[in-house]
Parts: C-alpha cells; sequence; structure tokens
C-alpha cells in the first residue's frame, strides 16, 4: 500500500488547511486509516483516526477543531483543521493499518506533509 498525503502548507493562527491521503496499492482489507504529527523535537502522537465503518477517534488537542473523514470509493481520508494554532505545527503524516482479529498485521506510513501555523 502506497500512501500520498498533501495539502499541508503555512496558514495564519485561526486559519484552516484539508489535507488528504490517497492510498493505493493492495486496498482490500485496510480497516483504520489516520493521522499523525510530529513537531520538532517531540514524538510522534496521534491526531485522528477513522476505521472503515467510520468509527473517528481523536487526541483531546484538536478535538473540535479537527475533522476526519473518509471517503472509500476514492481510498482517501481527509483531515479538515480549523481554527489552527501555533502548536499544531508539525509534519503530518497519513497512516493505514490492516487489523485482524485484534492484531496490527500491516502497517503503512506516507511520506508527511508540513503544516506550519505562523503569524
Amino acid at each position: 500500500v502506497q500512501l500520498q498525503a498533501s495539502g499541508g502548507g503555512l496558514v495564519h493562527p485561526g486559519g484552516s488547511l484539508r489535507l488528504s491521503c490517497v492510498a493505493s496499492g493492495s486496498i482490500p482489507g485496510i480497516n483504520v486509516m489516520g493521522w499523525y504529527r510530529q513537531a520538532p523535537g517531540k514524538e510522534r502522537e496521534s491526531v485522528a483516526t477513522i476505521s472503515s465503518g467510520g468509527t473517528t477517534n481523536y487526541a483531546d488537542s484538536v478535538k473540535g477543531r479537527f475533522t476526519i473523514s473518509r471517503d472509500n470509493a476514492k481510498n482517501t481520508v481527509y483531515l479538515q483543521m480549523n481554527s489552527l494554532k501555533p502548536e499544531d505545527t508539525a509534519v503530518y503524516y497519513c497512516n493505514a493499518l490492516r487489523v485482524r482479529l485484534g492484531a496490527v498485521i500491516d502497517n503503512y506510513w506516507g511520506q508527511g506533509t508540513e503544516v506550519t501555523v505562523s503569524s
């Protein structure tokens, strides 16, 4: 599975961006897709995930501001980011998981797209 992320850029505080991630390759069985981010000097953290059935999970720091969605027909996952803050500055990575019987059997990462929130 290959993941191609796009949509990052420079935005002022309070602004919005929408990230997209298109999956290609052996798609069948991909259960969970999501977005992670890594700020300079920090560990990678989960931002939001969405299951094939539409169940979503968000980091507390982005709840109410970010929305993850998924278009299964287009093999694409989106992250709508509103009310952006400087602390949202990071490289954002797309992720896809294939899960069986509760265990992750495949874990794929995209190349990352940089988001900078600054005045």
